[in-house]
C-alpha cells in the first residue's frame, strides 16, 4: 500500500517537496531525494515479500540457500537505491585473505542501516552467509521479518529481564556454524550517540570504576557489552573474529539528521573489515579486556576518519 500510494501521489508530493527544500535553502533537494529512496525501498520490500511467497508456494520455504541468495540480492539493491537516490558513495576495505571460516563478526552500531550495510559487505564482498543477532523491533520490516524467520537469526528482546534465556537464544543461533558462515552481533547494543555514551559511562562509573576509567576516552562509540559476543565465541570455538566499523552513516537515524547530511553534499560512507585469528584472541586471556582494547582502537580509527582533531595517545 505504501509503495502504491507513493507512486500515485508523486504528482502531489514531488512539487511540494521541491518547494519545501528551496524555501529552506536546500539546493540539493534532500527531501525529494529521501522520498525517492522511500519509493525504491517500498517496492524492494514488495518484490522481496512476493519472492519469498513464491519460494513458499513452490515448496522452498525452508531452503536456506535460496533465501540467502534473495537476501544478498535485496541488500545489494538497497545499497544501489541509496546510490541512485541520495548519491551515496561507499568505499569498502576488506581483508586480503578471508580465510576459510567460520567467523564471528563484531560490528559498530551507529545507524538504522548497519544491518543492511554489513549484510551487503559480508555477502557480496566476502561471499559469506550471515546470521544476525538483531533487536526484535526490526521485525516490523516485512522483508527482514521473513528472512529473519527462515534463516538462522536471533531477534533479541533488549527489555527482557531473563538475560540467561537471551544468551541461550544467541548460542542456539550460532550452533552448527561452519565454513563460509558468520554470526554477526553489535556489541554496543544500541546506536551510539553522545547522550547514550555519557549514560553508559555513568553506569560504568558506579558499577566498575576501573573499567570506566579505561573507557572514558571514547568519542564516537559506546562501551561494548561482551556477554553476547562471548556466548557466540564459546559456541563456535574455531571461529575467527571479524571487526567491522564504518563512517558516513552517523546521524542518519532521524528525518532531520538525514536532511542535514544530504544538504551538505553527496554522502560518502566507508566500511572497514579486519580479521583476527582465533588463537590471537584466545591468547589475550580475558575476552572482555580484549574487546575493550579493540573498541578503543576502533573508536580512535572512527574519530580519525571523521576528522576529530587528535588520536588517542
Amino acid at each position: 500500500m505504501l509503495a502504491l500510494v507513493l507512486v500515485v501521489l508523486a504528482p502531489v508530493w514531488v512539487p511540494i517537496a521541491v518547494v519545501y527544500d528551496l524555501i529552506g535553502g536546500r539546493q540539493r533537494v534532500p527531501t525529494v531525494r529521501l522520498l525517492f529512496f522511500a519509493v525504491l525501498w517500498a517496492w524492494l520490500e514488495v518484490v522481496a515479500v512476493a519472492s519469498s511467497t513464491v519460494l513458499w508456494l513452490v515448496g522452498r520455504g525452508r531452503n536456506r540457500n535460496a533465501h540467502y541468495a534473495l537476501q544478498r540480492w535485496w541488500s545489494a539493491r538497497v545499497i544501489d537505491s541509496l546510490r541512485l537516490s541520495l548519491g551515496l558513495r561507499v568505499d569498502v576495505e576488506v581483508p586480503d585473505d578471508w580465510g576459510s571460516g567460520p567467523y564471528v563478526a563484531l560490528c559498530r552500531h551507529a545507524s538504522l542501516g548497519d544491518a543492511i550495510m554489513s549484510c551487503w559487505v559480508l555477502s557480496t564482498t566476502g561471499g559469506l552467509k550471515p546470521r544476525y543477532v538483531l533487536k526484535k523491533e526490526l521485525k516490523m520490516l516485512p522483508a527482514l521479518d521473513i528472512f529473519g524467520g527462515r534463516l538462522p537469526n536471533y531477534f533479541v528482546d533488549r527489555g527482557s529481564s531473563n538475560v540467561s534465556a537471551e544468551l541461550t537464544g544467541i548460542e542456539q543461533m550460532a550452533d552448527g556454524l561452519v565454513g563460509k558462515q558468520v554470526a554477526v552481533i553489535f556489541p554496543e547494543g544500541s546506536r551510539a550517540s553522545a547522550k547514550k555514551r555519557e549514560k553508559e559511562l555513568a553506569r560504568l562509573r558506579s558499577r566498575n570504576p576501573v573499567r570506566a576509567s579505561r573507557m572514558e576516552s571514547l568519542r564516537r562509540l559506546l562501551p561494548p557489552k561482551s556477554a553476547g559476543a562471548s556466548a557466540l565465541l564459546a559456541t563456535v570455538p574455531d571461529a575467527d573474529v571479524l571487526l567491522m566499523w564504518h563512517t558516513g552513516f552517523d546521524g542518519l537515524d532521524t528525518f532531520g539528521g538525514i536532511l542535514e547530511r544530504l544538504r551538505d553534499g553527496r554522502p560518502h560512507a566507508r566500511m572497514v573489515v579486519t580479521r583476527w585469528h582465533r588463537e590471537d584472541v584466545d591468547r589475550a586471556g580475558s575476552f572482555a579486556d580484549w574487546l575493550d582494547d579493540r573498541w578503543l582502537e576502533m573508536d580512535d580509527a572512527v574519530a580519525r576518519a571523521m576528522g576529530d582533531l587528535s588520536s588517542r595517545a
